[in-house]
This record gives structure tokens, C-alpha cells and sequence, in this order.
């Protein structure tokens, strides 16, 4: 038993993915400069960022320890949204202990986890609200808001995994998600070609 851990509760607003109180949940806030080179057209993110820096998405986590055995715990919001026709997502990773999972459930909203390996398998889920996805181990992850309102979703994983974003910073994922005719379509990335 780890001395001086006490069993924690949160609040989850599944409508906005806040949680609370404060003191228990710490959260951040990625903006459009925050991912600079990950969205298809480059000109429109400096348009974008110039003339407003739109928040793409936030998390919110509940405060556990980081370090195995814990369960991390949060929500992630992913704002509605496109670049060029690439729609808002999260920036994508890898766990840096990559033998460990994740499970997502979908609180509100539509989206679409992409998925990959590095031997260069892919998958992608779309969701709506009430639907959970699994990760299994190895599978790197990135979650797109393919919808007109908030795609908002909790989370939950083993504590001390880490983050692996380098991997994506020049290329990205294998696959994109963009809208055509009103409707999102899963691309192979150009960059790959």
C-alpha cells in the first residue's frame, strides 16, 4: 500500500469534459501555435495564428500520482474546427512505455481516433457519444474532432507512461481525417508518399 495516498474523487461536467474541484485536476490548453507543422496546410495555420491562435483542444487530468500502479484519469475536449480542410486534432503520440493501453470513452460529440504502429499498421474508430475505444499496447493515438460541437472524451491509463510527440513533429500520423463535401474522409498523409 503507498503511505499517504487517499482515494480521490472528481467532478466530470461530461457536457464541457471540465472537471473539479480545483486542487484536484490540473489542466493545459494547446493553441494552433502550439502545433506548429502538424496540420497539412501551412498557410492557413499562419493565417490562423496571426489573427487569433484559436484553442484546438485542452485536457484536463485528475491529480494522481504518475508513476505505476496509479490510473492517470481525465477528459480531453477537442474543439470543432478545421485547417485548411484538415479538421482540429490533437497533436498525437506514443507512450513512451509503449507495452501500455489506453481506454477513451466518448462523453459528447463525434470523432475519429487514428491509430498506428511503428511498423506501420493503422486503424481508425469513429465515435459518438456512449462509445469506447480500446488501444492496446504499442498503438500510437490521436483523437480529431469530426463534428460541429465539442468532442469531448474520458480517459484513462496506467500512471508513468509518458508521451512520446517527437515522432510526429515532421511528418505526422499516416493517415489525416479532412472534410469533402460536408462529410470526413480518412486520407493517407501526403508527407508519407
Amino acid at each position: 500500500m503507498d503511505e499517504g495516498i487517499r482515494p480521490l474523487s472528481v467532478h466530470v461536467a461530461s457536457s464541457t469534459g471540465r472537471m473539479g474541484p480545483a486542487g484536484a485536476v490540473r489542466g493545459i490548453a494547446r493553441r494552433l501555435a502550439d502545433m506548429q507543422g502538424m496540420f497539412q496546410d501551412a498557410a492557413a495555420t499562419q493565417v490562423m495564428v496571426a489573427t487569433g491562435n484559436p484553442v484546438v483542444y485542452r485536457y484536463f487530468a485528475a491529480d494522481t500520482p504518475d508513476e505505476a500502479p496509479h490510473l492517470r484519469f481525465g477528459t480531453t475536449v477537442v474543439y470543432p474546427g478545421t485547417v485548411g480542410n484538415e479538421f482540429f486534432m490533437t497533436k498525437g503520440h506514443y507512450h513512451a512505455q509503449e507495452r501500455t493501453p489506453e481506454v477513451y470513452f466518448c462523453l459528447r460529440g463525434r470523432g475519429c481516433f487514428l491509430m498506428e504502429t511503428r511498423d506501420g499498421s493503422t486503424a481508425e474508430e469513429f465515435v459518438e457519444a456512449g462509445q469506447a475505444v480500446y488501444i492496446p499496447p504499442g498503438w500510437a493515438h490521436r483523437s480529431v474532432n469530426v463534428g460541429t460541437e465539442e468532442f469531448v472524451f474520458f480517459y484513462v491509463c496506467s500512471g508513468g507512461v509518458g508521451h512520446d510527440y517527437a515522432t510526429f513533429a515532421d511528418r505526422g500520423f499516416r493517415k489525416i481525417v479532412v472534410e469533402r463535401d460536408g462529410k470526413p474522409i480518412v486520407l493517407a498523409n501526403p508527407r508519407f508518399a
